[in-house]
């Protein structure tokens, strides 16, 4: 029996001591960020009463060293500032989309795993532009890995519903007190 327990004793503190041993880290995979700039970063465009200006444009994506495997497809980044230049008519900004055309004139497809090069607008202040205000939003799409070799233009489609905004004055007879108003006296 003593011969037992010594037997589970030693099994027991042999696996405990191997189980937790470390295990030797595998190789990991170096994963490097290429940045492709775009040119020129910035451009400014007139859709009807909005003008909209991108900025500090670049095209990113991940790619694992070893291997040269994809780790994160490429995105368009860049800076987004839209201007309603109309004096009298309020915009309401509904939907935005990024369009890539390739040396042809033709618009690139995007890759069927990956999302549409679509623009939302997330905030109240930026979802609606009085006459003359402007406002800036970052934005990340997905950019088609044809469109590294043949990009030649981007063309931005917005969808907007202008509504007239008009400021008027009106005046209004007043008194303090009970007197006669001073607009009435002078009469």
């Amino acid at each position: 029996m003593l011969i037992w327990k010594t037997t589970l004793i030693a099994a027991a503190v042999s696996a405990a001591l191997l189980g937790c041993t470390p295990q030797s880290p595998g190789t990991a995979s170096v994963i490097e960020e290429k940045v492709y700039p775009v040119t020129p970063s910035a451009v400014t465009v007139k859709t009807g009463i909005v003008t909209a200006e991108l900025t500090d444009m670049k095209v990113t994506e991940r790619i694992e060293k070893n291997s040269a495997r994809i780790d994160t497809p490429a995105k368009l980044t860049a800076k987004l500032k839209l201007q309603n230049s109309s004096p009298d008519q309020t915009v309401r900004l509904i939907s935005g989309k990024m369009v890539y055309l390739d040396t042809l004139g033709r618009p690139i497809k995007i890759e069927e795993a990956r999302t549409e090069p679509v623009i939302r607008f997330t905030s109240v202040t930026s979802s609606q532009l009085d006459p003359g205000q402007d406002a800036s939003q970052s934005i990340e799409v997905d950019f088609p890995v044809e469109g590294l070799k043949k990009l030649k233009e981007i063309r931005v489609d917005l969808v907007y519903a202008p509504t007239a905004y008009r400021q008027e004055t009106a005046k209004a007879a007043v008194s303090i007190g009970g007197s006669e108003p001073l607009a009435a006296a002078k009469q």
